[in-house]
């Protein structure tokens, strides 16, 4: 299983928000690595950026997008890791 790591997860979401290419679904993206990873954020910065850019509403579309993409890869594991229980899947 591959793994992968959000350095300095502030800095890419802010350079992110500043990317007028950047829409708010590639943006959850990045910011659901960011709520899973191990690096610290700066979600004030980040939250008053996506404000700024979107706004109060964007922002909690961002976040819902984000969670539920955690939701979404944490329920695909269990159905993985249950498959494997049974012997399905090696």
């Amino acid at each position: 299983m591959m793994h992968i790591v959000l350095e300095n997860p502030t800095w890419v979401l802010l350079n992110e928000i500043g990317m007028k290419e950047i829409t708010q679904k590639s943006l959850a993206l990045t910011y659901a690595l960011a709520i899973t990873g191990s690096e610290l954020t700066d979600w004030k910065a980040v939250n008053q950026a996506i404000i700024q850019r979107w706004s109060e509403s964007g922002l909690e579309r961002v976040k819902g997008m984000a969670w539920a993409m955690i939701q979404a890869k944490r329920k695909a594991a269990h159905a993985r890791a249950k498959a494997w229980a049974i012997g399905l899947v090696e």
